[in-house]
């Protein structure tokens, strides 16, 4: 009986005519696990569905993002494929999780070159960026390094990289910005529409910052090539994302020297940009290594294949920014200096341009997905079910 139940939702939701298959197929999963429940507490998803008796598309969009793809629900689960009902909810989401990236992204087509392209676009535009920075100083003849070149601003101007990633950062976060008020709008009506108060940003942000998710709802972490559970997920994103806050903050700390104490670059050990800064690099190295690992082992039943792409172009940005910085480091006052710059510039322009379109977006969209839950788990439920 659930099955027909789900199968005529489903029907209705393709004669709207504005539903995707992907989006399709969650509310059909939604509906059939709605009446089991026995994955209730595995993470936010099914609190969040046990509210519902029905699911529009921005239901789904939101329990996409809630989703952290962890596979627990998909190894615990009876009905999964081969059943008949073929219930698949980390691959069904991760599916709707991919085109919402697209889809709320700005400019939207942007976001869909990057969904389609995500590792040739990266690479491209990073080899683009590196190329066009080498010839510049290829044509000034300043590519190897001559004894007065004692810091990166003998290289390239400090006003020429402020000219040059100004626009770059800026750009990319406001296109985060745009993409993310359109998300929060779309979902805040169907996650009660109460505001965000302190204890519910508070626990969201905890969340956020802890995986909490990536636990698989009992501690032992997530499912990756196979059934047995691993916190190696986990651990990879804290030290990819924790890494790359410290290189953020670096920069950061680096910025007020150089503008309010007139202190200028570069820093050595044991100053604070340049601690934060290893700190931070060897961290991402390790983290985005890892994920690598991880991303090429997962188990095929996981996640959605078609974005391997720009799961694999993001991770290689950030990898490559890791490594290049590292080794621009380590090549200080050698000849190759000017080089290695040149190419760690490229890299990070390359990054943060593609930035709004990838993986970092799905941590912006989760996180405000996180809120929603936070906020909506706090509401008297319109049902009389659920609740996390």
């Amino acid at each position: 009986m659930q099955t027909l139940e789900a199968l005529a939702h489903a029907a209705k939701s393709l004669a709207q005519g504005t539903w995707t298959p992907s989006e399709t197929e969650v509310a059909r999963q939604m509906h059939i696990c709605n009446g089991c429940r026995y994955c209730e507490g595995f993470c936010a998803v099914f609190p969040a569905m046990t509210r519902r008796l029905e699911f529009g598309q921005a239901d789904i969009h939101y329990m996409a993002n809630l989703c952290h793809n962890c596979g627990a629900c998909l190894h615990a689960c009876q009905y999964a494929p081969p059943h008949e009902f073929a219930i698949n909810v980390p691959q069904a989401m991760a599916q709707v999780r991919g085109q919402t990236y697209a889809d709320y992204a700005w400019p939207p087509a942007l976001g869909t070159l990057y969904k389609h392209n995500g590792l040739a676009v990266a690479m491209s535009l990073a080899a683009g960026l590196s190329l066009f920075l080498l010839l510049a100083l290829q044509r000034n003849g300043t590519l190897w390094a001559s004894p007065a070149q004692a810091s990166f601003y003998d290289v390239f101007p400090h006003n020429l990289l402020v000219s040059l990633f100004a626009p770059v950062f800026l750009f990319a976060t406001l296109a985060l910005a745009l993409g993310v008020r359109r998300f929060w709008q779309d979902i805040t009506p169907a996650t009660s529409g109460a505001a965000l108060t302190l204890p519910a940003t508070t626990e969201a942000s905890e969340a956020a910052l802890k995986l909490k998710y990536l636990d698989g709802g009992h501690g032992d972490g997530c499912n990756n090539e196979d059934d047995a559970f691993t916190l190696s997920r986990r651990r990879a994103h804290h030290l990819t994302f924790y890494g790359f806050m410290l290189c953020f903050a670096a920069t950061s700390v680096a910025t007020l020297y150089h503008y309010v104490f007139g202190w200028v670059a570069p820093y050595e050990l044991p100053s604070l940009p340049k601690v934060l800064g290893v700190v931070g690099g060897i961290s991402l190295l390790l983290g985005t290594a890892s994920l690598l690992k991880l991303n090429l082992a997962r188990h095929p039943m996981h996640g959605d294949k078609a974005q391997k792409p720009m799961d694999l172009g993001f991770i290689a940005l950030l990898f490559l920014t890791s490594a290049t910085g590292l080794a621009l480091w380590l090549a200080r006052g050698s000849a190759a200096l000017p080089a290695l710059l040149a190419i760690h510039l490229g890299v990070v322009m390359a990054l943060f341009a593609t930035l709004p379109y990838g993986k970092f977006a799905h941590g912006i969209f989760r996180t405000a997905a996180l809120l929603r839950f936070a906020v909506e788990k706090r509401q008297p439920s319109q049902i009389g079910l659920g609740g996390e």
